[in-house]
């Protein structure tokens, strides 16, 4: 079996002077960033857990590696079935809940990908190929809840 490493540097740069004094001294800011990368992202905790809005915090980046994934899987099939994709969003949204300890998990996530294909004939393979992608993709494959997919397939 084939093994690949993966390697990112998280910085805290959330101290206002007092490091952790108390739960409320400190900022959930961070940066997120891997070697060879230009830019780092500039994350901090959901607003929920004090952190800033404006960032993004690791569930919105989790939520993403899924909806990326599943797109690089889906393209990749979509490439090798001879369907010629021109366009191709998504707007996944995920459920988390919260336990009274305040740990939690991710419960479920829906993906709605949106994808314009050009050949109306294929519309029934490019749908069929979102399960196809759902296999194969690394991080699906990691979850332990359920991805649901929704897409919405169109033509020129």
């Amino acid at each position: 079996m084939k093994k690949h490493q993966y390697t990112v540097q998280v910085e805290w740069t959330g101290n206002k002077g007092e490091g952790t004094k108390n739960y409320k001294a400190y900022s959930r800011n961070h940066t997120v960033q891997a070697r060879g990368k230009y830019d780092k992202i500039h994350a901090s905790s959901d607003p929920s857990f004090l952190g800033d809005a404006t960032k993004y915090n690791p569930e919105e980046l989790f939520l993403a590696a899924i909806a990326n994934c599943h797109m690089l899987w889906y393209l990749h099939l979509c490439a090798s079935n001879n369907i010629i994709v021109i366009d191709y969003t998504d707007n996944p949204v995920a459920i988390m809940e919260e336990s009274k300890d305040g740990s939690g998990k991710f419960t479920e996530a829906t993906l709605y990908p949106t994808v314009t294909i050009t050949d109306e004939k294929q519309i029934v393979k490019a749908t069929h190929l979102h399960t196809e992608a759902h296999k194969m993709c690394f991080i699906a494959n990691s979850c332990n809840f359920q991805i649901k997919h929704k897409p919405t397939i169109n033509t020129l």
